[in-house]
């Protein structure tokens, strides 16, 4: 993957086309997938994805005006620092707010976009260019806000809260939650092996306290070191990190606390206690804040962690 910073002019140009097409096209299948339930909706999407075209439009333009039509082929696919998209837009089922969700971090990431682009450009047609362009993608934001007016709630929001409130969500809750569903089910398999083999509740507790700093030092890691917030404003890495790691080390205590209990079958019943409601909530979490359907959430997590908890067991006890 190639930094964005070592992007030729030709390059930033041929990336923001690209980038506006896949815009495009995602607001049309939102458009599609909501039609028959939601036109007003669907129309609002219709109108996006015209802009999108717009935008595109002016791009090639210039494009072809300054270096020609041989257009490299670069994604953000092939640059390092873009957010990484579910594709929520391939569910069927498409809720309104897991779509509307996803404009808000699209217009984001795309209006952060364009505002570092036209900093490194040192052509004064393309600075303009990406200038405007980050001026129409920041004014796009406020389409979220008419989306939750006309259709989630009777209620109008103003602009800049809900941006702070979408900055939010980008920077801490997406990947806290993240965090505490693997910290909940990763730990669940060397907790009780070490549980049934020892028979111990203080050698448990040790193991789980160990399993739950070590997972929260790792998924830590992973979420500062992958991606810089520089493009997508998800805020700085290491306080994504630290959100990250704090809720995994949170979610593998949650079941191994209970083995400060001194007797080895109470403390077990607990903390069994404890994995059920931990796997419940955590596929209502997965279905309202991560636009994964229910029974899909169900059949991962919860029969997911039973599975490993299992394992963790059987293995314990042999």
């Amino acid at each position: 993957m190639k930094r964005f910073s070592d992007l030729a002019e030709p390059e930033v140009l041929a990336l923001a086309i690209s980038s506006e097409e896949e815009d495009s096209r995602i607001y049309q299948t939102f458009a599609n997938r909501l039609r028959e339930q939601f036109p007003a909706t669907a129309q609002l999407f219709d109108k996006m994805a015209e802009e999108e075209q717009r935008h595109r439009g002016r791009l090639l333009d210039l494009y072809e005006r300054k270096f020609g039509k041989a257009l490299p082929y670069i994604t953000r696919q092939d640059v390092r620092g873009f957010l990484k998209r579910r594709p929520v837009w391939l569910m069927d089922g498409l809720r309104v707010d897991a779509a509307r969700r996803q404009v808000a971090v699209m217009e984001l990431e795309a209006a952060a976009f364009y505002e570092r682009a036209a900093k490194q450009t040192q052509d004064v047609d393309v600075r303009r260019l990406l200038d405007d362009l980050a001026d129409a993608e920041r004014r796009h934001e406020t389409l979220a806000a008419e989306l939750d007016q006309t259709v989630l709630t009777p209620f109008s929001k103003a602009e800049e809260a809900a941006t702070r409130d979408r900055l939010f969500v980008l920077q801490i809750v997406q990947p806290a939650l993240a965090g505490l569903i693997d910290g909940s089910v990763s730990t669940l398999a060397p907790i009780f092996a070490a549980a049934f083999a020892t028979q111990n509740s203080f050698d448990a507790f040790r193991v789980g306290l160990a399993a739950s700093i070590g997972a929260g030092i790792s998924m830590g890691l992973t979420e500062a070191l992958s991606d810089d917030g520089a493009i997508t404003g998800r805020g700085h890495p290491w306080v994504r990190g630290a959100a990250c790691g704090v809720a995994t080390a949170i979610g593998g205590l949650g079941h191994t606390m209970p083995y400060l209990i001194h007797d080895f079958w109470t403390a077990t019943v607990v903390a069994g206690l404890i994995v059920a409601v931990e796997l419940m909530v955590i596929a209502w979490v997965r279905w309202r804040f991560m636009e994964t359907p229910f029974t899909s959430a169900v059949v991962q997590v919860v029969l997911g962690g039973v599975l490993v908890l299992l394992t963790g067991i059987y293995i314990g006890s042999s």
